[in-house]
């Protein structure tokens, strides 16, 4: 009778957790979930993975691939001294293309984190990124700070649903390599789910914190000071006005050539080692 009663309790909770899994943020092309969008601010968590806080669940990609390590990565692929320019939030149709002419002009190859609809509604800006030989990263359906606060079923969809919408985007069959979560609110189950789906979790060494709009000579200072983090840094093309962004980045490229120090992609099938 008690095991009867034990089983019966456990399925009542599955019925309630898959209950709960069902709700949906909807984005809209100029809005983004929680908080450091709009305000300048980060959340406490970045970079790091919640052990706890995200409901239990199952998701239907359980385990990792054996390519595609789960770890969330920082290294580069070019080892040494090289640098990850990795560029948030877009794409976007006024930013994207002047982000993309000055990658151009110091021949840089950078991975662009993209918002699901925003890549739907922007096909030819994730065909011309991919023509360009920069790589594609997942940046979740709605960018929700608080993806670590959600059920399992909905980080899932947030992940799929936009890797599904990014690489429709591209077209070819370029894919999507890596998985950004919003804030850096990565959870264990959404690192499994985007490695299991061919992803790399990817965090960052340099927060610019460009987003926030501080002039582009604080954007500047902020890589020089911290670049001595690790090797990935952290700009946005997408959720506002970005024409300090690219000034900054055009300095900080030209920086980067003056110190000898090359650029890459961040690791996907290695360890990290940063």
């Amino acid at each position: 009778m008690a095991r009867a009663n034990r089983q019966g309790i456990r399925a009542g909770a599955v019925v309630v957790a898959a209950a709960a899994a069902v709700a949906v943020t909807v984005w809209g092309a100029s809005t983004f979930v929680g908080p450091g969008h709009g305000t300048g601010q980060r959340p406490a968590h970045e970079n790091v993975s919640r052990e706890t806080g995200a409901p239990d669940g199952g998701a239907k990609n359980g385990a990792p691939s054996s390519l595609i390590p789960d770890g969330i990565a920082h290294a580069s692929e070019s080892g040494g001294n090289a640098v990850n320019i990795t560029i948030d939030d877009g794409p976007d149709p006024q930013w994207t293309p002047k982000v993309l002419d000055v990658l151009k002009k110091y021949d840089v190859k950078a991975t662009f984190c993209m918002i699901g609809p925003q890549a739907k509604a922007h096909p030819d800006l994730v065909k011309r990124v991919v023509a360009a030989g920069h790589r594609l990263c997942d940046h979740t359906m709605n960018h929700n700070t608080a993806m670590d606060k959600k059920p399992v079923a909905y980080q899932e969809q947030q992940i799929l649903d936009a890797k599904k919408m990014i690489e429709d985007a591209a077209g070819g069959g370029a894919k999507v390599e890596y998985y950004r979560a919003p804030g850096g609110a990565f959870t264990p189950d959404s690192r499994r789910i985007a490695a299991a789906n061919g992803m790399r979790p990817l965090g960052w060494n340099v927060d610019t914190k460009d987003f926030g709009k501080p002039g582009a000579a604080t954007i500047v200072n902020a890589v020089k000071s911290e670049i001595g983090n690790g090797p990935t840094i952290l700009f946005h093309d997408g959720g506002g006005n970005r024409s300090q962004t690219v000034e900054a980045l055009d300095q900080v490229l030209d920086w980067l050539k003056d110190q000898g120090r090359p650029t890459g992609f961040p690791v996907r099938t290695a360890p990290d080692g940063s």
